[in-house]
């Protein structure tokens, strides 16, 4: 099947260096799609379900700031406030007056952070976001798998030592896997991780009024039924779907269970 990848480019968003993937091209049927990954995962590592995205959907795949081939440094913030304005600011410069976006994992909290400012947000997707928190049990993952993750990287790892991270994975997922986690800043990463326990993204969720839709993983340990009760209540309009063969990192696992899970939530069916 014929890709549906255009190009990648860099915008000057939120006083930093943005990039971005873009797959499809305008659609006049529906809004177009921002998605935003997870805490180690470059844009480029999102291509194959973007590339699906793409067949019915304008879809760009950021690069959140350090990561990627977005800005890195020492002096940045790397916290949840300024990802999230980073979101807001690259719809706007990349000329959307409107957007629906999907986030996974940390994406996800930036997503729900970001709809709670911008009008200019249609729907949200919200890919088994982690609900640590103030007062909240921690997140089930722990901080040293990124960043030996990223540390191997570093120095040169291949599709097999890569394997043992994630050994569920295809080879071509695998091995953008190692190919690419050399490019998510340390700094960024433990910040991030930091924040899945320090930000309060349920103080968000009453303030969102955007149609949203949560997914969970039925082989996961990051949302339990407690969770989506307490989602529901603060958020009336989600609707919430499982996929039960998946772990976490939900595409990579079952990807056309994922597929099936987001249905026609942004307008037209995937599969």
């Amino acid at each position: 099947m014929e890709s549906t990848f255009l190009y990648g480019a860099h915008v000057h968003a939120n006083g930093i260096r943005q990039h971005y993937l873009r797959y499809g091209g305008a659609r006049e049927a529906h809004d177009a799609i921002v998605l935003v990954p997870g805490i180690t995962s470059p844009a480029v590592t999102w291509g194959f379900v973007a590339e699906t995205l793409g067949r019915h959907f304008d879809t760009y795949v950021l690069d959140v700031r350090g990561r990627g081939l977005s800005a890195a440094s020492s002096a940045l913030d790397y916290g949840l406030d300024a990802q999230a304005a980073d979101l807001v600011a690259l719809i706007e410069a990349i000329g959307l007056k409107r957007a629906s976006v999907l986030g996974h994992s940390m994406g996800a909290r930036i997503a729900l952070r970001a709809a709670r400012q911008s009008k200019a947000i249609a729907r949200l997707a919200l890919i088994d976001p982690p609900v640590s928190g103030p007062g909240r049990r921690a997140y089930p993952a722990r901080l040293a798998w990124y960043l030996d993750s990223i540390a191997l990287a570093r120095v040169g790892i291949d599709l097999e030592g890569m394997r043992a991270f994630c050994p569920t994975w295809t080879d071509e997922s695998l091995r953008l896997r190692a190919q690419w986690p050399h490019t998510c800043d340390e700094r960024a990463v433990r910040a991030s991780f930091e924040g899945f326990h320090a930000d309060d993204i349920h103080a968000d969720m009453p303030h969102v009024r955007q149609p949203a839709l949560l997914m969970t993983a039925g082989k996961g340990d990051v949302i339990r039924d407690e969770d989506i009760a307490e989602m529901r209540e603060l958020m009336p309009q989600l609707e919430v779907v499982n996929v039960p063969d998946a772990g976490h990192m939900i595409p990579w696992d079952d990807e056309a269970g994922f597929y099936r899970a987001l249905g026609s939530f942004f307008g037209a069916p995937l599969i």
